[in-house]
């Protein structure tokens, strides 16, 4: 989730949408060894099970994350509290509970602007607690009526199951001295449940496009009521190709609404949808657009396409590398990247869409805990990871849209944490890294190793064509996998069973 104030002491949450209470079980990442001095550690066949009982505990507080020099200035201080911000008893107290101390930036340049009823643009960074920002205010807003059937007053779409499981999460933690109805809806599963779920009325819905549409041409749910619409990871959903269902969907909704767009880069095309669909928006951002997270330290490691997996098992060596993520471009390689560490004894699996939700649910559970010490996922999985204690990202496969470098290491040093991410850059990759680098403004330093080529440094190759309808995100475009309905799983809802929040006496 993007969803956590700074200062919190205990922040892992149950990503399973159909887990009503939280889980919390905090980790820290080890200390971070020096990358430009890179060499080889434990052999793989001694290196000890990455067990979570082997990870240090986290401080008692994290300190504030520095304000960017760039971003626009926040009136409110870092002793800013939530408080100060007219936020309710109830939501207080759950915030207390929850170890919740201090508003994160765009929280507390959002919050009083969305209380106010205005609409709002939201710029942020990954990590940065963008879904508190959205959350918190529309809980205090929402004001206690009976549930309708079929008829949601709030509406927030998400782009993965994984990251509208954790939305939903939020509104159950945060809302849990509050009384309201909410359920999640996204692929994987049956549509009967969730019909049963719907009709029986829910407050707040939160879903994934396809599968909403799917709903709205079987007359089981009905848009009419909306008070709220959130379009979070806006700039996400319109890469993945959702722009026309986000338009389908929008028609549906009345005129009188609060709508929100949250986003970590306003690109030309989410800047005209929010003219279109947002009135008199407010525009709050705390970082600069494409701007990477100033706590991760980078480096690119030049090396041609067939010694990657032998750099990726030195590098896994290093005793610091506790809790990594890997990305690549596609499904397949990113099985194939899994099944090459698990061969090597190193306690791996894939996450993508053509995984099914419970395979997604456990492989995340399991790298949470640490029975595994690597999760290889694609783009298109990526915004819905939210684990405080990834200690490194690896590109192993570096993005072809610079943006998405941007969001892929935006998976460490969450929550004002710190965090490395190294990136492995063959010949035809090459454009991709000077892409990205014109992107972030900055030059990534290299490491010299075992296995590095000047070819891949000096190259000037220009990467493959695109075919198939390659996006880069999970390898093939929105299309893939199509069924009766012609959607991916990935634009299949699921669904989440309600949730009832009553007050606890």
């Amino acid at each position: 989730m993007n969803n956590k104030p700074y200062h919190k002491q205990h922040s892992h949450h149950n990503t399973s949408h159909s887990s009503t209470h939280v889980s919390h079980a905090s980790q820290e990442s080890q200390s971070r060894h020096n990358q430009d001095s890179y060499r080889v550690g434990l052999s793989a066949s001694t290196r000890p099970h990455p067990s979570s009982q082997n990870r240090p505990q986290p401080p008692q507080q994290r300190p504030n994350h520095p304000s960017t020099p760039n971003a626009q200035p926040t009136s409110q201080n870092s002793n800013t509290t939530f408080a100060q911000l007219h936020i309710i008893e109830s939501l207080q107290r759950a915030l207390t509970k929850e170890k919740y101390v201090t508003p994160t930036p765009i929280q507390a340049k959002a919050i009083p602007h969305l209380l106010e009823g205005k609409d709002l643009i939201g710029i942020a960074q990954t990590g940065t607690g963008k879904t508190a920002a959205f959350v918190l205010p529309i809980l205090q807003k929402l004001q206690p009526k009976p549930a309708i059937p079929k008829t949601p007053r709030v509406l927030v779409l998400a782009p993965t199951r994984e990251l509208a499981a954790q939305i939903g999460q939020s509104f159950a933690t945060y809302g849990q001295f509050m009384r309201f109805r909410h359920t999640t809806i996204f692929g994987g599963v049956s549509y009967g449940p969730q019909i049963k779920d719907l009709s029986r009325g829910v407050d707040i819905l939160i879903a994934t496009p396809g599968r909403l549409l799917d709903l709205l041409k079987q007359h089981h749910v009905n848009l009419r009521a909306i008070e709220f619409f959130v379009l979070d990871e806006a700039d996400r959903m319109l890469d993945m190709g959702f722009i026309n269902d986000i338009k389908k969907v929008v028609i549906l909704l009345p005129q009188k609404r609060q709508s929100l767009f949250f986003s970590a880069t306003m690109p030309p095309l989410v800047a005209e949808l929010a003219r279109k669909l947002l009135t008199n928006p407010i525009q709050v951002a705390v970082t600069p657009q494409a701007t990477t997270v100033e706590r991760i330290e980078q480096r690119v490691f030049f090396v041609d396409q067939q010694n990657k997996d032998a750099l990726l098992l030195d590098l896994l060596k290093q005793s610091n590398l506790t809790c990594v993520l890997i990305f690549t471009r596609t499904k397949h390689k990113a099985n194939k990247v899994a099944v090459m560490l698990n061969k090597n004894r190193i306690y791996a699996d894939a996450i993508h869409g053509n995984k099914t939700q419970n395979q997604r649910t456990k492989a995340l559970h399991d790298f949470k805990t640490g029975r595994i010490q690597v999760l290889v996922a694609t783009d298109i999985a990526a915004r819905g990871i939210d684990i405080d204690n990834i200690s490194h990202v690896i590109n192993y496969e570096l993005p072809n849209e610079a943006e998405s470098y941007v969001h892929r290491i935006g998976r460490t040093a969450r929550a004002g944490a710190e965090g490395t991410a190294y990136s492995f850059c063959a010949a035809d990759e090459r454009m991709f890294l000077r892409n990205i680098e014109r992107l972030t403004r900055m030059q990534i330093q290299h490491v010299d190793h075992q296995f590095h080529s000047e070819a891949a440094k000096n190259s000037q190759e220009r990467p493959p064509p695109r075919g198939g309808g390659f996006r880069g995100h999970s390898g093939g475009n929105r299309r893939h996998n199509q069924g009766n309905t012609g959607r991916s799983q990935d634009q299949h809802g699921g669904y989440g069973k309600p949730r009832f929040n009553k007050f606890r006496r």
